[in-house]
């Protein structure tokens, strides 16, 4: 069993060839509630290219005009689809609303299969699920670390992956960084010399379907208590929500969080779940790679979030979330610092055609770190044709202030 939170990369940057696209852009909300929904899936309608909602609600999607779209659907676990049509122009949505879908659960198809070996059925089932050739995906990688409340790192990326079938193991899966930049702050006690395992190459290693030894490993399976919580939907399908907890100790943490599991097809279409804290010396051993000698450090939460799209009958990894929060403090201190880390991974395009390997020598390594390696930089229009998740208001606000401070 690993664990892999992250740290950054970065090789280069690249220039993007000018083409025409035009940009949906909206903010997404709960038409009950009216509070923005955050990850949500924005798709051309049968074409591979999306982006994800922010923390606001907002994105903004971009499509090449020769993809001669005709609408975008907006996708989220528990609500109805909202299906947006396009012309050959930009389209503007002030606010969508989200209708909640309800779901009238039949007790005895929710809890007449055994969890255990509904999870056990979907592993088989992986191989009919999951693309059984190599494909290259293209995806935009952030990661943020907050200060107590405050921004203190933020890092960009444009990263390719390179991704065997899904009956292979990860070994030969590769990240590559196509463009990216970083705004750091430039007060040195803003600076925390801790550095984590992960960085763009979480792409790889939490894609747990592809990686089993995150979750899925058959053998592991009996160290895990499962149940069937429920029945929601996920792109208007029927999802069967599975949670699971350590049901052992072991000389490693497990994961504790829940499944989503497609009805029909039995293909896992998303997990929540986070590391077991109990044991904080274990789950410090798994996430922390080096620190200063004198320094204190303590994690309050690891967490993921990862899912899939359907496309062409085949399920691809769509999006990772992975949070972390910590204190640091020095020995002679009295009191610590809380920090934040999150990265986040959405992929934007796939192209499953003409598909070759990135070579190792390009490749992303675990070792390197992106905001080591990239130059602080910014500019409005650094990112051109490609889709990114678009900045918060908080976000844009901290990236305002990190310029005026360099």
């Amino acid at each position: 069993m690993k664990t892999y939170i992250f740290c950054l990369l970065l090789l280069g940057a690249f220039t993007v060839h000018a083409q025409d696209y035009l940009t949906v852009s909206g903010t997404v909300k709960d038409r009950i509630t009216k509070k923005p929904v955050e990850y949500v899936t924005i798709s051309v309608t049968d074409r591979n290219t999306s982006t994800v909602t922010n923390a606001d609600g907002f994105f903004s999607l971009k499509i090449p005009l020769s993809e001669h779209a005709a609408f975008v659907d907006c996708s989220h676990i528990g609500y109805y689809n909202f299906r947006i049509p396009v012309k050959d122009e930009d389209v503007a949505l002030a606010d969508i609303f989200l209708i909640p879908s309800a779901i009238a659960i039949d007790a005895v198809t929710v809890y007449g299969w055994e969890a255990d070996h509904l999870v056990r059925e979907a592993i088989k089932k992986i191989g009919d699920n999951y693309a059984s050739q190599p494909n290259r995906l293209t995806g935009f990688y952030r990661e943020t670390i907050r200060k107590k409340r405050n921004y203190t790192n933020i890092t960009e990326a444009v990263i390719d992956l390179y991704k065997t079938a899904y009956t292979e193991s990860v070994e030969q899966d590769k990240v590559q960084i196509i463009k990216g930049r970083k705004l750091l702050s430039a007060k040195k006690s803003d600076t925390l010399a801790v550095k984590l395992l992960g960085g763009p190459a979480m792409s790889v290693f939490v894609d747990i379907v592809k990686n089993p030894d995150v979750l899925l490993d058959a053998e592991m399976l009996d160290a895990f208590l499962f149940k069937i919580e429920d029945i929601m939907q996920i792109n208007e399908r029927d999802q069967y929500v599975v949670t699971f907890v350590p049901r052992m100790v072991l000389p490693y943490p497990l994961y504790a969080g829940a499944f989503y599991i497609d009805k029909e097809t039995l293909a896992f279409t998303r997990a929540e779940f986070h590391l077991d804290l109990t044991d904080l010396e274990k789950a410090t051993g798994v996430i922390l790679k080096k620190k200063p000698l004198g320094l204190r450090f303590r994690p309050d939460n690891v967490s993921y979030i990862v899912s899939y799209r359907e496309h062409n009958d085949k399920t691809y990894l769509s999006y990772i979330c992975n949070e972390l929060q910590f204190k640091c403090d020095w020995k002679k201190k009295l009191f610590a610092t809380n920090y934040t880390v999150v990265s986040e991974m959405v992929v934007t395009d796939v192209r499953e055609q003409d598909v070759t390997a990135i070579p190792r020598k390009t490749a992303f390594r675990t070792d390197q770190s992106l905001s080591e390696k990239v130059s602080d930089f910014y500019d409005e229009n650094f990112w051109g044709a490609y889709n990114i998740i678009e900045p918060t208001e908080s976000l844009d606000a901290a990236i305002d202030k990190l310029k005026k401070r360099q």
